[in-house]
């Protein structure tokens, strides 16, 4: 088999360890001669897969299973865009939400049809290329809400927000599980795991159990937070696989050393393309310059001369990489090393940069 080096945003890579365990679970699971697509979600082959992804994913966050809980949802980020508001924001009441781009936007457009949003801080006055330093915070809101990592523009939060008090949540999509920190300090975090933590077509939401007994009761059964938290998920048919290989990739990340050697890694992949774009000003732009607020998960970058983009990325594909085509909505580049990303890929792919540059 011969694996190129896939830079996509996602779904994105996954560890070869994991697909290669998932297509044995493909053709039988747990010897009960049945495919992990075929069996029951209410059975004990599934049951069990399920409880430990759940415990597993806690634990590798370093959360309480007392004060934390784990759903395994549908509709990606999308959803919960809607679906948050829908359960903590009524009318009359604020959500404060950090505008740090093209998914921040999505998530305080839907936000605004359920209650009063303050904007409490943006990072629009120079396209999105920083993180904002200074919130204005809403004396009682009923949440903070920011975008952790931000997979367009190629900015991440370097360190969690003071909030003063109010619950922070999260759309942790495209950095979830990629670095140590302090996830208790997060009431809510919600993430697609199509980038860092298993296929598409699961959601994950991590939430205080407090905070979900502030949750409304009079939403649609199927949208309400406390009714999936009451019946662990299962109020309908769960992402079966999904939530399979979510739970493979946990175990792999436990095996590699946890966060803390997750993290070492994607630092260092990080600094071997940031190195070689920053080695040659005259020829590449990085679409962050704030170092500081670069993010380790979407390395975003530009040509100076946009005539040669289309000769870069057939140069690029000729070496075995693909992925590397910035979104629609900024163009450029944008290469994607999420945890399951080989370091040897940013090996390859800086070794590129600098043969380009001459």
């Amino acid at each position: 088999m011969n694996r190129i080096y896939n830079f996509s945003a996602g779904p994105a890579v996954l560890p070869l360890a994991v697909l290669e365990e998932a297509s044995r679970g493909i053709l039988e699971i747990n010897g009960s001669g049945m495919s992990i697509l075929e069996v029951s979600h209410r059975g004990k082959d599934y049951e069990a897969i399920h409880a430990d992804a759940r415990q597993r994913l806690l634990r590798v966050l370093g959360l309480s299973e007392d004060e934390y809980t784990v759903l395994f949802l549908g509709g990606g980020a999308s959803l919960q865009f809607a679906m948050l508001p829908m359960n903590f924001l009524q009318p009359g009441q604020t959500a404060d939400y950090v505008h740090t781009g093209e998914w921040a936007i999505k998530a305080i457009k839907e936000a605004q049809r359920f209650g009063n949003v303050h904007v409490a801080a943006s990072s629009e006055d120079a396209k999105f290329s920083y993180i904002p330093k200074q919130l204005s915070l809403t004396p009682g809101a009923q949440y903070v809400h920011i975008t952790t990592n931000n997979t367009i523009e190629g900015t991440e939060w370097p360190s969690l927000p003071d909030t003063g008090g109010a619950p922070l949540v999260a759309d942790a999509s495209s950095d979830i599980l990629a670095r140590a920190l302090d996830y208790s300090r997060f009431d809510l975090i919600y993430a697609g795991a199509q980038k860092n933590a298993g296929p598409a077509g699961v959601t994950l939401v991590i939430a205080r159990k407090a905070f979900l007994d502030r949750a409304s009761d009079d939403v649609p059964v199927i949208l309400s937070y406390k009714k999936h938290a009451k019946s662990d998920s299962l109020y309908n048919t769960p992402p079966v696989f999904a939530v399979y290989v979510v739970g493979l990739v946990l175990q792999w990340i436990e095996k590699e050393g946890g966060l803390t050697a997750i993290e070492a890694r994607n630092r260092e992949k990080a600094a071997l393309v940031y190195a070689a774009l920053d080695a040659h000003p005259g020829v590449y732009e990085p679409a962050v310059t704030d170092k500081a607020d670069r993010s380790l998960m979407n390395v975003t970058f530009r040509l100076k001369n946009s005539d040669l983009d289309k000769t870069f990325l057939e140069g690029a594909k000729e070496r075995g990489m693909d992925g590397l085509k910035g979104h629609r909505s900024v163009g450029g580049f944008r290469a994607s090393i999420y945890n399951a990303f080989p370091v040897e890929g940013c090996h390859a792919l800086a070794a590129y940069l600098n043969e380009f540059a001459g």
